[in-house]
């Protein structure tokens, strides 16, 4: 059937508009800042933890969220997802005190918590081999516009309030969510795998979560997965985040330059190469089996010498081309670790898996973002840091390369 034919992109379209969404929604707070602290008095410690309280609650979270998936509908999962974020935003916008917003990022803590795991195993459900890194790919490039986008924010609260800012996205993300009830489904056949209870012993027992926790971590694979997945995630907030305070302090720029540099030229190529990771692994992967592992090991090894060189160098021209070719070569593990996890642990169990993995990445990527704050404290050049940050690529790259594909479990 042609709606068949055509259904598994055009669902990877409306995941797109979500997970653009998911990341503009929680990006804008972070843009807002002034317009939100002149109106709302509190300190920057208190501003800093409206984001760790987000970040915590959807880590931790996350696992939960996965086995949710894994149990049920997953496509029920992703629209009350987005229906109870959205709603979460536009009531921010009501917010008139700090205990307000705190309370109101940890709801959509909670809330977000449960898209990825849910749209990544959809993607997966209706792709084949032949496409699904591809498909994953475009998604995360979904997920990457909208927080490049995370500057509407701030542009809507200086050129009207705060408020509306969130009060227009919510609604947005509300009506969105309503017309999805008619067009997002799942695969029917995934269901009915995760639900029957005839085939074998493994698959005969209901889905819980205790049995997912010993099914993904007894597999040596999902360890070695869990660590990569942290260390890429650690990896990225240590560049990404201190890279404009990088470019200011080495080159003597202003803020504002040292954002084009850090952002305008550096997100978009990221962009691209998510989705050439994607693609990439999808065509070699029909000569090799590994190549979706093999890829982003590669790309992890492109990256370390560019860093290097980008953080010794004196010409302000290497190191942005230093960083580019960082920005394209790194993010061909976010194109594939879906498609990974399919390939180690069991079918089952993939958004659960996700979920753990995106706990990982949350505890880990907080560590890194402690651990450069306080190098820094010890004054510490941030030279340094990003140089601790390639040879971290280096172990994920050598890990990848020792991680063995194992048959599916049920």
């Amino acid at each position: 059937m042609t709606n068949r034919k055509y259904y598994p992109w055009l669902l990877v379209a409306m995941l797109c508009v979500i997970g653009c969404l998911n990341y503009l929604d929680r990006m804008m707070l972070v843009t807002m800042r002034s317009s939100i602290m002149e109106e709302i008095p509190m300190t920057e410690a208190q501003f800093g933890l409206l984001t760790s309280v987000f970040l915590w609650v959807y880590g931790f979270t996350s696992p939960v969220a996965g086995y949710i998936a894994d149990r049920f509908n997953r496509s029920i999962v992703i629209i009350g997802s987005l229906f109870v974020w959205s709603l979460v935003t536009w009531l921010t916008s009501l917010a008139t005190s700090f205990e307000y917003l705190l309370a109101a990022r940890a709801l959509m803590g909670i809330s977000e918590a449960f898209y990825i795991p849910a749209a990544m195993a959809l993607i997966m459900d209706w792709h084949s081999d032949k496409t699904k890194s591809t498909a994953v790919g475009l998604h995360v490039g979904g997920v990457m516009l909208g927080q490049s986008l995370g500057f509407i924010g701030g542009w809507i609260a200086e050129t009207h309030t705060w408020h509306y800012a969130f009060h227009i996205f919510g609604f947005i993300g509300v009506a969105y969510a309503v017309g999805l009830i008619f067009v997002l489904r799942d695969r029917r056949e995934e269901v009915s795998v995760r639900k029957d209870v005839s085939t074998d012993d493994e698959v005969s027992k209901k889905i819980d979560f205790k049995r997912a926790i010993l099914s993904l971590f007894r597999n040596r694979s999902f360890v070695m997965v869990v660590v990569i997945w942290g260390l890429a995630g650690a990896i990225s907030w240590m560049i990404s985040g201190w890279l404009p305070t990088y470019y200011k302090e080495q080159f003597n720029l202003s803020q504002t330059e040292a954002g084009v540099y850090s952002t305008a030229y550096f997100f978009p190529v990221m962009l691209v190469g998510v989705i050439l990771g994607g693609a990439i692994a999808d065509r070699w992967s029909k000569t090799n089996g590994k190549a979706r592992i093999w890829l982003p090991a590669i790309g992890f090894l492109i990256a370390v010498p560019a860093v290097f060189i980008a953080s010794y160098t004196t010409l302000l021209w290497a190191t942005v081309g230093g960083f580019l070719v960082y920005a394209l070569t790194r993010p061909f593990i976010d194109a594939n670790m879906m498609p990974i996890l399919g390939m180690i642990a069991s079918k089952r169990y993939l958004a659960t898996g996700y979920g753990f993995l995106n706990l990982c990445s949350c505890i880990i990527g907080g560590i890194g973002i402690y651990v450069a704050g306080a190098l820094r404290d010890e004054a510490v050049n941030l030279d340094i840091i990003f140089q601790i940050a390639a040879l971290s690529m280096i172990l994920c790259a050598f890990l990848l390369f020792r991680l063995k594909p194992k048959a599916e479990i049920g």
